[in-house]
């Protein structure tokens, strides 16, 4: 068992050749998968719903495809698994089983990925932290007493400990890149519309939430992309067509980038010391690699910004709560929904609908302005955070404001929130770890539908500054 053991921390493509090659069935690796679970989740909590058996009868009737026999979990949002219950991390969801796949996970399947289960989430998926009040925190295997960030957090703690070597996430605000740099992995927000939301969703919350992964290497996030997108029939918009399989770019020559960099975020405020430095590293590897780079920041007005992202993401609250009341139902009540997401509610419901279109419309005109900024520069640079991890309970709602924590949670997340805003490919890469042996991201933001140089000039990165063989303290 201890070559299955070591295994685990191959990453996907690495698992798939050796089932390709008969030197390790599915089953076995999905017994191993399960193993590491069952051993190591209790500590950590990232896994809330397990799907063992389904898997392994799965795992006995797979389809050819890039990651056939390679162990797989799904966040607990948005992705519906036919017969496996979908929770999102609310109370107010009882014990509701989906029949049906979403396209993502059919693709998925396709793929030859085994799904084990689901990962846990905040509820809605509305904070930056996984603590929600129904499955408790998620905790960071680089020290369990902080965070795995959110909302993908319980994908990023499993691909950290070794669980699988990649799990699913998606990204409204910073979902997938804020736990991939809390983590040490890498994590790719899509361009808007490269991955489908179907059956149940066209768009969600204006566009601003992408599906993908967080993984261990950029070979994986590359072919998996390959794997997944594409539109399907009926999707109000998609991404423009890469020229070529995104997996060849992986190892292609990035040439010469012109890059920008900055660490002020949009809104102002301090940030972390570490933070600061990790990304004027990246900017001094860049420079050894042969790139051109140059510190300034895009043009976005802050008070656009403000009024763009305010009024989306309550809208978008009042959203969540009310499509699951719809979907279900039944109305919703303070009871069986937590206090920071009920009050969050209470302030989309007094959106009016002038003023979402008014954000929408700032919106857009940030696009535009980060557009023009990007005919000048390849790539911008920004710390994925302002912060480290911070310790478990940091983002909660005091008694006396239960905004506290997601006022918190604004600086946190400064610099990803952007992206989704301008629908924009962006990743957090891991180049760095501080004296305390905690991971900081760093963030990498390419043009609208160019997720091709981002994967070339990652590549390069991730062969200067591997970080494969880093092990957190929960993997063993």
């Amino acid at each position: 068992m201890g070559n299955l053991d070591e295994i685990t921390f191959y990453d996907a493509m690495a698992q798939a050749e050796l089932v390709k090659e008969k030197q390790v069935t599915p089953l076995e690796l999905v017994n191993a998968a399960t193993e590491r679970i069952e051993s190591l989740n209790p500590t950590i909590n990232a896994v809330i719903t397990t799907a063992f058996e389904q898997a392994r009868e799965a795992a006995g009737k797979l389809p050819e495809g890039p990651f056939t026999g390679v162990p797989f979990l799904l966040k607990d949002l948005t992705a519906s698994l036919a017969g496996v219950r979908t929770a999102e991390g609310s109370a107010f969801l009882g014990n509701y089983v989906p029949d049906f796949d979403s396209e993502l996970v059919k693709r998925l399947k396709r793929a030859g990925l085994v799904i084990l289960g689901k990962t846990n989430t905040p509820e809605f998926g509305l904070s930056v932290t996984t603590e929600p009040c129904l499955f408790g925190p998620t905790r960071n295997p680089w020290d369990t007493s902080r965070t795995t960030g959110g909302s993908s957090g319980g994908s990023a703690a499993a691909v950290a400990a070794g669980f699988v070597p990649m799990a699913h996430g998606n990204d409204g605000g910073g979902s997938i890149r804020i736990p991939s740099s809390c983590c040490g992995l890498f994590g790719l927000k899509p361009t808007r519309g490269r991955n489908p939301l179907g059956r149940e969703y066209g768009d969600i919350i204006g566009g601003i939430v992408v599906e993908h992964a967080l993984t261990r290497s950029v070979r994986d996030s590359a072919a998996l992309l390959d794997a997944t997108s594409g539109n399907e029939p009926g999707d109000p918009y998609w991404a423009p067509p890469p020229a070529r399989p995104f997996l060849l770019e992986v190892g292609a020559d990035p040439g010469k980038l012109r890059i920008a960099y900055s660490t002020t975020p949009v809104m102002g405020g301090s940030v972390h010391a570490d933070c600061v430095s990790a990304v004027h590293d990246a900017a001094k590897l860049c420079v050894d690699l042969g790139h051109d780079v140059e510190e300034t920041s895009p043009p976005v007005p802050a008070e656009l910004y403000i009024l763009a992202l305010g009024s989306i993401w309550t809208s978008g609250a009042a959203y969540s709560v009310d499509h699951w009341a719809r979907k279900l139902g039944r109305e919703p009540t303070p009871e069986k929904i937590e206090t920071a997401t009920w009050t969050l509610y209470e302030m989309g419901c007094q959106q009016t609908a002038s003023q979402y279109l008014l954000a929408v419309e700032a919106a857009q005109l940030i696009s535009r302005d980060m557009s023009q900024f990007l005919t000048g520069y390849d790539i911008l640079i920004n710390p994925t955070l302002n912060e480290p991890p911070p310790p478990i309970g940091y983002f909660s709602p005091s008694p006396d404001d239960p905004m506290q924590g997601w006022l918190r949670s604004g600086d946190f997340s400064a610099f990803t929130t952007l992206c989704n805003l301008t629908g924009q490919p962006a990743m957090s890469m891991p180049l760095t770890w501080n004296s305390d042996g905690l991971p900081l991201g760093t963030q990498f933001i390419g043009r609208f539908g160019d997720e091709a140089t981002l994967f070339r000039v990652a590549a390069q990165l991730e062969e200067a500054r591997p970080w494969a063989n880093r092990r957190p303290p929960v993997s063993v």
